[in-house]
């Protein structure tokens, strides 16, 4: 049964009836505000760092290290979001994981659209192999738009012959910019974070007019195949939950190890509000479990 504190959130997220009309400004405004209230803790060690060019922070909290590392997109629909938004809750996941973290502040929409995102996701990837991060024991990961951006970034690695990670960790990926998925539908009333109106504003200010149906925005149609084992979650009362079944799915047939897990009741990412939800603290309690057990297998093998 959902914790209490879900409904409380659920409560918080609604929008009042005299709302203003939804703007780009204005959520990234509330977004950043949000962030204020969960502070990132003061044992956790914050680094800015360059990843070629791509701007970018370490995130490690005690008693992570070098010998794992997890690369993290964060999500906003390709349009909202920053380092500050994700930190606490990327800090959560490197004590989960016992690895350090590279948050990655790739370029937004409207300013900068598509692919512009891609690239800087590719570039920071490589940036951390070229830097002698063993892929090996590498995990990459990313939420909402960060988690189709994570899966769209390893197809186009891939097809380039690039050195893949040990494993992928995807919350709530956003993996059709279509959005032809039903849950789009049926759960528009229950979801307050990205209704349907919200999710057509991040693709007009994300694509800018390019294709939809190109694999570098909407990776549930790439070929999956070759990609390392997956972790997808996902909450039944999201707009995305077809994202994620759908993608998921394809995986499986594409022949990667993937698991799915279905949260009851959760909304959209709720693992960003861990600090007051108990859920979203399993969630990151799981992804830490996954990436060492990913992980592991590679420090064993080390030479």
């Amino acid at each position: 049964m959902p914790s209490p504190q879900l409904q409380l959130l659920i409560e918080a997220l609604k929008p009042s009836p005299t709302q203003e009309e939804v703007t780009v400004d204005g959520l990234r405004q509330g977004y950043e505000a949000m962030a204020q209230r969960d502070p990132t803790p003061p044992d956790v060690n914050v680094q800015p760092a360059d990843a070629d060019g791509v701007s970018a922070e370490w995130i490690t909290a005690p008693g992570a290290g070098d010998q794992a590392t997890v690369l993290w997109l964060h999500g906003g629909g390709y349009t909202i979001g920053s380092l500050t938004t994700h930190r606490t809750m990327i800090s959560r996941i490197s004590r989960a994981s016992g690895a350090r973290a590279l948050a990655v502040d790739y370029r937004l929409g409207p300013e900068q659209p598509f692919p512009a995102a891609f690239e800087d996701a590719m570039t920071a990837y490589r940036w951390l192999i070229a830097d002698g991060v063993d892929p090996k024991r590498l995990v990459v990961g990313g939420d909402s738009a960060g988690g189709g951006l994570a899966i769209a970034a390893l197809v186009a690695l891939r097809d380039a012959s690039d050195l893949l990670p040990a494993a992928v960790v995807c919350v709530s990926p956003w993996t059709d910019l279509e959005l032809t998925g039903e849950s789009i539908r049926t759960n528009a009333d229950a979801e307050y974070l990205v209704p349907p109106e919200r999710l057509r504003l991040f693709c007009r200010s994300y694509l800018a007019g390019a294709d939809a149906r190109d694999p570098r925005a909407s990776p549930y149609l790439a070929d999956l195949t070759q990609l390392p084992p997956t972790l997808i979650q996902v909450g039944t009362a999201e707009t995305l939950l077809d994202d994620s079944k759908r993608i998921a799915a394809k995986a499986e047939g594409d022949g990667v190890n993937v698991t799915l897990e279905v949260w009851d009741e959760m909304i959209h990412h709720w693992t960003i509000f861990a600090g007051m939800l108990p859920e979203g603290q399993q969630a990151i309690d799981r992804i830490g479990e996954f990436v060492r057990e990913q992980i592991a297998p590679a420090r064993a093998n080390r030479p």
